[in-house]
């Protein structure tokens, strides 16, 4: 049987329609990974993604891991509760067109039901800014987590492009 999955492209492109998420507690951190790790993004792809079906990465090996992190473009930043891992985003700033793809973002799943998601991508798009993009933008699909598309457009984000898949 084919399912259908529902693909939607979403860009904020100033700071004047972007709503912030002010931080939760003073225990929470957003902090660029450095110097780079591949297993960070590989625990988190493989931990978030199991409930978003992300697949495509779950047959590389450990050197194209490495080869995926140690492009320059490529930034991963962890969102932590004191010690505690929380989630994660990577970035990819693109300079000639000054904008930044959020590439993957997530929250692991014991920390659900927090609303930490709306602050984690409020800080993916104010890092974004920092880098000088003008442009931030991200796709999320109907495997994602449901609150996904919502938090999204609450930040301020709009749909510039939807399309429908079917595997």
């Amino acid at each position: 049987m084919k399912e259908k999955i529902f693909r939607n492209y979403l860009e904020i492109k100033s700071h004047e329609g972007f709503k912030e998420v002010k931080k939760p507690s003073e225990s929470f951190s957003v902090e660029l990974v450095n110097p780079k790790d591949f297993q960070l993004n590989k625990f988190f792809y493989k931990n978030i993604g199991k409930n978003c079906q992300w697949v495509d990465r779950l047959v590389w090996n450990d050197l194209k891991w490495i080869d995926y992190i140690s492009d320059e473009k490529l930034s991963t930043y962890i969102f932590k509760d004191k010690d505690e891992m929380v989630g994660y985003f990577e970035l990819l700033f693109n300079k000639n067109n000054k904008e930044v793809e959020i590439i993957y973002f997530g929250i692991l799943e014991e920390y659900f039901g927090k609303k930490l998601g709306s602050y984690l991508l409020s800080e993916a798009i104010k890092f974004s800014f920092a880098m000088g993009s003008l442009r931030v933008w991200v796709h999320t699909c109907s495997l994602d987590h449901k609150n996904a598309l919502g938090n999204y457009l609450s930040r301020g984000m709009k749909i510039f492009k939807s399309e429908t898949l079917i595997r």
